[in-house]
Protein backbone atom coordinates (compact mmCIF):
# COMPACT_ATOMS: atom_id res chain seq x y z
CA UNK A 1 0.00 0.00 0.00
CA UNK A 2 1.02 3.50 -0.86
CA UNK A 3 1.64 6.00 1.89
CA UNK A 4 -0.38 9.26 0.88
CA UNK A 5 1.77 11.57 3.13
CA UNK A 6 4.95 11.14 1.34
CA UNK A 7 4.86 9.75 -2.14
CA UNK A 8 8.29 9.02 -3.59
CA UNK A 9 9.17 11.19 -6.11
CA UNK A 10 10.96 9.33 -8.31
CA UNK A 11 7.76 6.82 -8.56
CA UNK A 12 5.90 10.44 -9.26
CA UNK A 13 8.31 11.14 -11.91
CA UNK A 14 8.26 8.18 -13.54
CA UNK A 15 3.89 7.60 -13.60
CA UNK A 16 4.08 11.56 -14.77
CA UNK A 17 6.21 10.63 -17.96
CA UNK A 18 3.94 7.48 -18.79
CA UNK A 19 0.59 9.88 -18.23
CA UNK A 20 2.27 12.32 -20.37
CA UNK A 21 2.35 9.25 -23.27
CA UNK A 22 -1.34 8.66 -22.38
CA UNK A 23 -0.90 6.08 -20.08
CA UNK A 24 -4.51 5.56 -17.93
CA UNK A 25 -3.16 2.91 -16.25
CA UNK A 26 -0.13 5.16 -15.03
CA UNK A 27 -2.08 7.96 -14.16
CA UNK A 28 -4.55 5.99 -11.94
CA UNK A 29 -1.31 5.32 -9.83
CA UNK A 30 -0.14 8.94 -9.69
CA UNK A 31 -4.21 9.49 -9.14
CA UNK A 32 -4.22 7.32 -5.75
CA UNK A 33 -0.53 8.03 -4.57
CA UNK A 34 -1.37 11.47 -4.69
CA UNK A 35 -4.85 12.54 -4.26
CA UNK A 36 -5.98 12.82 -0.69
CA UNK A 37 -2.67 15.12 -0.27
CA UNK A 38 -4.21 17.38 -2.78
CA UNK A 39 -7.43 16.94 -1.69
CA UNK A 40 -6.41 18.03 1.74
CA UNK A 41 -4.56 20.89 0.38
CA UNK A 42 -7.55 21.93 -1.68
CA UNK A 43 -10.10 21.90 0.93
CA UNK A 44 -7.28 24.05 3.29
CA UNK A 45 -7.71 27.43 0.73
CA UNK A 46 -11.13 26.32 -0.69
CA UNK A 47 -12.80 25.17 3.05
CA UNK A 48 -15.90 23.66 1.65
CA UNK A 49 -15.55 19.31 0.74
CA UNK A 50 -17.45 20.14 -2.52
CA UNK A 51 -15.23 23.13 -3.85
CA UNK A 52 -11.92 21.51 -3.02
CA UNK A 53 -13.16 18.20 -4.63
CA UNK A 54 -14.38 19.89 -8.02
CA UNK A 55 -11.00 21.90 -7.89
CA UNK A 56 -8.81 18.42 -7.44
CA UNK A 57 -11.32 17.13 -10.18
CA UNK A 58 -10.04 19.93 -12.53
CA UNK A 59 -6.57 19.88 -11.09
CA UNK A 60 -6.22 15.89 -12.53
CA UNK A 61 -7.45 17.18 -15.84
CA UNK A 62 -5.03 19.44 -16.00
CA UNK A 63 -2.40 16.88 -15.01
CA UNK A 64 -3.83 14.10 -17.42
CA UNK A 65 -3.53 16.91 -20.62
CA UNK A 66 -0.04 18.90 -19.36
CA UNK A 67 2.12 16.07 -17.83
CA UNK A 68 4.27 16.25 -20.93
CA UNK A 69 5.12 19.49 -19.80
CA UNK A 70 6.33 18.91 -16.65
CA UNK A 71 9.97 19.50 -16.10
CA UNK A 72 11.69 17.71 -13.61
CA UNK A 73 15.15 19.62 -13.53
CA UNK A 74 12.47 22.61 -12.21
CA UNK A 75 10.34 21.25 -10.01
CA UNK A 76 9.65 18.12 -7.74
CA UNK A 77 6.63 16.61 -8.60
CA UNK A 78 4.10 17.56 -6.28
CA UNK A 79 5.12 20.96 -5.98
CA UNK A 80 4.27 20.96 -9.62
CA UNK A 81 0.84 19.48 -8.71
CA UNK A 82 0.58 21.33 -6.12
CA UNK A 83 1.34 24.61 -7.86
CA UNK A 84 -1.77 23.33 -9.85
CA UNK A 85 -4.34 22.38 -7.49
CA UNK A 86 -3.87 25.97 -6.16
CA UNK A 87 -4.05 27.60 -9.29
CA UNK A 88 -7.57 25.55 -9.71
CA UNK A 89 -8.66 26.48 -6.73
CA UNK A 90 -7.97 30.18 -6.92
CA UNK A 91 -9.81 30.04 -10.08
CA UNK A 92 -12.72 28.30 -8.76
CA UNK A 93 -13.01 30.85 -6.23
CA UNK A 94 -12.45 33.75 -8.75
CA UNK A 95 -15.08 32.08 -10.99
CA UNK A 96 -17.57 32.18 -7.69
CA UNK A 97 -17.21 35.90 -7.11
CA UNK A 98 -14.57 35.42 -3.86
CA UNK A 99 -12.59 38.36 -4.48
CA UNK A 100 -10.44 37.80 -0.85
CA UNK A 101 -8.78 34.39 -0.18
CA UNK A 102 -8.85 33.66 4.25
CA UNK A 103 -5.53 33.05 5.26
CA UNK A 104 -4.93 29.32 5.43
CA UNK A 105 -3.60 27.58 7.94
CA UNK A 106 0.68 28.06 8.01
CA UNK A 107 1.65 24.68 6.24
CA UNK A 108 2.47 22.00 8.53
CA UNK A 109 5.58 21.20 6.21
CA UNK A 110 7.41 24.53 6.65
CA UNK A 111 6.74 24.60 10.27
CA UNK A 112 7.97 21.08 10.42
CA UNK A 113 11.23 22.44 8.40
CA UNK A 114 11.99 25.17 11.04
CA UNK A 115 12.54 22.69 13.96
CA UNK A 116 15.93 22.15 14.80
CA UNK A 117 16.11 18.39 16.29
CA UNK A 118 19.68 19.48 18.51
CA UNK A 119 17.79 22.66 20.07
CA UNK A 120 17.75 23.28 23.53
CA UNK A 121 14.35 23.34 24.93
CA UNK A 122 15.21 27.10 25.69
CA UNK A 123 16.21 26.88 21.68
CA UNK A 124 13.12 25.40 21.21
CA UNK A 125 10.95 28.08 22.58
CA UNK A 126 12.70 30.92 21.17
CA UNK A 127 12.14 29.20 17.62
CA UNK A 128 8.72 28.01 18.31
CA UNK A 129 8.06 31.97 19.08
CA UNK A 130 10.11 32.52 15.60
CA UNK A 131 7.54 30.13 14.25
CA UNK A 132 4.43 31.74 15.10
CA UNK A 133 5.29 35.38 14.67
CA UNK A 134 6.82 34.43 10.95
CA UNK A 135 3.43 32.34 10.59
CA UNK A 136 1.29 35.58 11.41
CA UNK A 137 3.42 37.78 9.11
CA UNK A 138 3.27 35.22 6.34
CA UNK A 139 -0.75 35.03 7.03
CA UNK A 140 -1.05 38.61 6.09
CA UNK A 141 0.52 38.48 2.79
CA UNK A 142 -2.11 38.50 0.03
CA UNK A 143 -3.24 34.56 -1.40
CA UNK A 144 -0.81 34.52 -4.43
CA UNK A 145 1.90 36.64 -3.00
CA UNK A 146 2.38 34.23 0.04
CA UNK A 147 2.39 31.63 -2.65
CA UNK A 148 4.89 32.73 -3.87
CA UNK A 149 7.31 33.36 -1.36
CA UNK A 150 6.22 30.26 0.06
CA UNK A 151 7.88 28.08 -3.26
CA UNK A 152 10.86 30.92 -3.36
CA UNK A 153 11.95 30.37 0.45
CA UNK A 154 10.44 27.35 1.59
CA UNK A 155 10.68 24.63 -1.64
CA UNK A 156 13.77 26.71 -2.77
CA UNK A 157 12.48 27.55 -6.11
CA UNK A 158 14.25 30.72 -8.17
CA UNK A 159 12.71 33.12 -9.53
CA UNK A 160 12.41 32.22 -13.37
CA UNK A 161 10.91 28.73 -11.94
CA UNK A 162 8.51 30.22 -10.00
CA UNK A 163 7.21 32.11 -13.21
CA UNK A 164 7.17 28.80 -14.92
CA UNK A 165 5.71 27.25 -12.18
CA UNK A 166 2.65 29.78 -11.88
CA UNK A 167 2.75 31.05 -15.26
CA UNK A 168 3.28 34.41 -14.18
CA UNK A 169 5.82 36.86 -15.76
CA UNK A 170 9.27 36.76 -14.03
CA UNK A 171 8.96 40.71 -13.15
CA UNK A 172 5.76 40.14 -11.61
CA UNK A 173 7.26 37.00 -9.18
CA UNK A 174 10.15 39.61 -8.77
CA UNK A 175 7.86 42.44 -7.83
CA UNK A 176 5.98 40.02 -5.18
CA UNK A 177 8.68 38.50 -3.53
CA UNK A 178 10.07 41.93 -2.97
CA UNK A 179 6.90 43.73 -1.54
CA UNK A 180 6.25 40.29 0.50
CA UNK A 181 9.80 40.35 1.77
CA UNK A 182 9.41 44.17 2.92
CA UNK A 183 6.11 43.85 4.48
CA UNK A 184 6.87 40.26 6.32
CA UNK A 185 10.32 42.37 7.46
CA UNK A 186 7.99 45.59 8.87
CA UNK A 187 5.52 43.08 10.40
CA UNK A 188 8.19 41.02 12.18
CA UNK A 189 9.83 43.90 13.61
CA UNK A 190 6.51 45.49 14.51
CA UNK A 191 5.99 42.61 16.79
CA UNK A 192 1.92 42.91 17.08
CA UNK A 193 1.86 39.45 16.34
CA UNK A 194 1.17 36.78 18.97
Amino acid sequence: MLDVHSPDPAQLRTWLHATAQQDAGAFRQLYDATAAKLYGYALRILTRRELAEEALQDSFIAIWSHAGSYQAHLAAPMTWMTAIVRNKALDLLQRRGVREIDAAPFDAAVMEALRDPGATPIDSLLLSRQAKALAYCMSTLEGLQRQVVGLAFFHDLSHSQLAQELALPIGTVKTWIRRSLEKLKSCLEKGDHR
